[in-house]
């Protein structure tokens, strides 16, 4: 009798036979280029991970889903699967349009079938799916910035997985893995969702899940989209395989899931859950906090910590995924071994290393004990975390145009390359205007597109171990925070406010700009007839009204000093 996990699962894809056909006819139809999160979201519709679905959301469906995490239907889906897009793309489609579905390249991966067309209460949605409308949450922040404002729902013909070239041994789709549980005749698989480097205390952890459940390990990370700040996958994955040997062979599967997940707490938990039935698995470990994003605008936690495992053991019957707790295992010093917090005598002493700590150790270049690490995974963590000295980082400069930010931005630059050790770069705004940005215009639009172009610069810069200093305007708060979140994907983003005030800017304003925006002959002008959104919270913020340049210069070298990043001795 063929288990449940053993059993296939429908996909979305037609036939050979049909894709070609398909991608002959697409070349009529309007294409949209997928965005990442939405390359992840397709991915996993089209083979059959988001079982049921079908296609992106309708509408009844939506609205259903943020209100009570079921599909019209009745179903439970707890998360939002949506095909946002630009207002422009969505005035050019209706239901019952046809729309090809293509990747970054242009390649095409599906046909979706529209049967709705909204423009969603995106508020509603924040609170309803994550808690709050609350920017310092990840999706809320995409919600709002990043997401297009029109949502497309419909049913989704598959032509082709999009392409992955990295790790392809280790990317199982959900029938490819029921298959090989088949073959082992594996019936009780336990799923160890992560988005860190596996340590020892993991390693105990899953031993321990799998010996509660008495079944088979999977070990099941997210490679698609994750928290920003996160280990890139791609150090994740060769940690995963360096410590793989310390697992039993025979009971043990690593596979990658291309997930873009929303950090949705107590949500997140139960749609993992889902995702995971449908890959075969029986059973999965909820963790404390799981999904969490950290901290909200008020500085406290978004979700209660147990509320994720709270939520999955009400609703686990109907997951179909039987949850296993996720114990805290700490080091006991006496013992020399791995033990669950709550089975620890009072009295022992118990060694830990938070993953602040670690990060700090790395940063640093202090040592990571081999009872909290395995060395294997060490070596890989310092491959691509060097001392925070050795690291790339941008120093961006915002303020009102005359504020001195140019200034003080070519004095920083002339004091790091004497200091010497890594390259230099200036992105002056009038310099990127010339050079980069020079068909671009001064509306809300065009400064966006400019500041994000320095910002891809710079995070490029950074990424690979260069300093980059910025030095526009950047008046808008949300275009700031994605600047912030692209560089530092790859290194530290140092913002400097230059708070020198509007009347003292206008006072020093040797081009005359101010005096024509008053007259009205310079349009949008930022501070004038076009707002300044101040930072609340920069790195470092300058008073430049009766100090000179090298003052001002020297403040922002002893703020790097002081996070690390360059070293004064």
């Amino acid at each position: 009798m063929t288990q449940p996990n053993h059993a296939p699962i429908p996909e979305l894809y037609v036939s050979s036979e049909a894709a070609e056909s398909l991608k002959h006819e697409a070349g009529k139809l309007p294409s949209w280029d997928l965005s990442p999160r939405q390359v992840c979201d397709l991915e996993l519709l089209m083979n059959g991970g988001f079982l049921p679905l079908k296609g992106f959301l309708t509408q009844a469906d939506y609205d259903s889903v943020v209100d009570n995490m079921r599909l019209a239907s009745g179903l439970l889906w707890p998360m939002p699967v949506t095909l946002d897009v630009s207002q422009d793309f969505a005035d050019w489609v209706e239901p019952g349009d046809d729309v090809a579905l293509r990747d970054a390249e242009g390649v095409i991966l599906a046909i979706l079938s529209v049967t709705d067309k909204w423009t969603p209460d995106k508020s509603r949605e924040a609170t309803g799916v994550y808690g709050a409308d609350d920017q310092a949450h990840p999706a809320v922040h995409y919600l709002h910035h990043v997401a297009g404002p029109v949502y497309l729902g419909g049913r989704v013909k598959g032509l082709q997985a999009p392409m992955h070239y990295d790790f392809r041994a280790r990317r199982d789709t959900p029938n490819e893995l029921r298959a090989h549980f088949r073959k082992l005749g594996w019936r009780r698989v336990v799923a160890f969702q992560t988005r860190n480097p596996l340590h020892r205390a993991h390693q105990e952890l899953t031993f321990r899940a799998a010996r509660e459940a008495e079944a088979n390990l999977l070990i099941h990370p997210v490679v698609g989209m994750t928290k920003p700040g996160d280990v890139d996958h791609f150090t994740r994955v060769r940690c995963y395989e360096a410590v793989l040997d310390k697992y039993p062979a025979a009971t043990t599967h690593l596979s990658l899931l291309n997930l873009a997940m929303r950090m949705g707490g107590p949500r997140e938990a139960v749609w993992h859950g889902i995702i995971r039935r449908n890959h075969g698995l029986t059973h999965m470990i909820v963790g404390r906090d799981h999904a969490g994003p950290g901290k909200n605008s008020a500085d406290q936690d978004f979700y209660d910590p147990y509320a994720a495992q709270e939520l999955f053991r009400q609703l686990q019957d109907e997951i179909g995924v039987e949850m296993v707790d996720f114990k805290q295992m700490v080091y006991v010093q006496e013992r020399a071994q791995y033990e669950p917090r709550d089975e620890v005598e009072e009295g022992a002493t118990i060694l830990d290393i938070s993953g602040t700590e670690l990060r700090r150790r790395l940063r640093e270049g202090l040592d990571i004990p081999e009872w909290f690490s395995f060395p294997e995974v060490v070596t890989q963590l310092r491959r691509t975390s060097p001392p925070r000295n050795r690291q790339g980082f941008t120093v961006f400069f915002t303020g009102f145009s005359g504020s001195g930010k140019s200034t003080i931005a070519n004095a920083l630059m002339v004091k790091l390359m004497e200091m010497g050790g890594r390259p230099v770069s200036l992105l002056d705004g009038d310099v990127v205007r010339k050079h980069l940005s020079s068909e671009l215009g001064f509306s809300k639009e065009h400064r966006d597109i400019n500041i994000r172009r320095i910002g891809y610069v710079a995070s490029e810069i950074t990424k690979n171990g260069g300093i980059a200093i910025c030095a526009p305007i950047a008046p808008y708060a949300a275009t700031r925070r994605a600047v912030r979140d692209m560089v530092e994907a790859g290194g530290a983003f140092v913002e400097i406010h230059v708070a020198t005030s509007l009347e003292e800017c206008e006072r020093r304003d040797r081009k005359g700009l101010y005096k024509l925006a008053r007259e009205g002959k310079i349009k949008e002008f930022t501070g004038i007839s076009d707002p300044y959104e101040e930072p609340a919270a920069p790195e470092l913020r300058i008073q430049t009204e009766g100090f000179d340049v090298d003052y001002a210069a020297q403040q922002v070298l002893l703020k790097l000093e002081q996070m690390g990043l360059i070293g004064l001795g």
